[in-house]
């Protein structure tokens, strides 16, 4: 009697983000599975498979944002979620969509470095009438699409990175967070809503 081939088991697939928290009080918020969602579905939106990136969150403090945000921008003060691309991804013109990241053949794309600040993210998530969980997750998408080139330093690429970020959040089913009800959105360091 022939017997079938024993099927092979699959690997598990590692996580898209590796996640550290330093502030623990992003375990209550569940951070590492919002990451997951969050960044998998910026990918997505971005017509990318996140089976094949990798990304490193710093789930922190306002304190530790703070001296990040000095030490890489020149601006001693808290805000709500840095990233960090490991290559330059930029569009060519105001308005298009950057270039996507190259795939390593060797293993996962290493996208780069997003941290998130807890009091912040809690205090513009209050202000704006929304939970913390929302909010964070949109965070997390803001800064997914910072890591592969999108920015919102001209009013065509606010456009492009805002449409994708609201498409993205749709899809998780978080409500715009730059629409009109959204007024008490916070704003970034460079003055743009965030």
């Amino acid at each position: 009697m022939p017997t079938k081939p024993m099927a092979r088991p699959e690997r598990p697939r590692p996580p898209l983000v590796d996640c550290l928290l330093e502030d623990h009080r992003w375990e209550a918020v569940g951070l590492e599975a919002l990451a997951e969602t969050a960044c998998a579905a910026a990918l997505r939106g971005a017509g990318l498979d996140p089976s094949g990136f990798e990304i490193s969150l710093l789930g922190c403090s306002d304190a530790r944002i703070a001296d990040l945000n000095a030490d890489f921008r020149g601006k001693p003060k808290p805000t709500n979620v840095l990233s960090w691309p490991s290559e330059e991804r930029g569009a060519a013109a105001p308005g298009s969509r950057p270039s996507p990241p190259r795939r390593d053949p060797m293993g996962p794309t290493e996208l780069g470095d997003i941290a998130i600040a807890y009091e912040t993210c809690r205090a513009e998530a209050e202000a704006a009438g929304r939970s913390l969980a929302d909010h964070a997750s949109h965070l997390l998408v803001h800064g997914t699409l910072h890591l592969l080139g999108f920015d919102h330093e001209t009013d065509a690429d606010a456009a492009l990175m805002e449409g994708l970020e609201t498409e993205t959040l749709g899809k998780m089913g978080i409500a715009d967070p730059y629409a009109a009800h959204a007024i008490a959105a916070p704003e970034g360091d460079d003055g743009r809503r965030v």
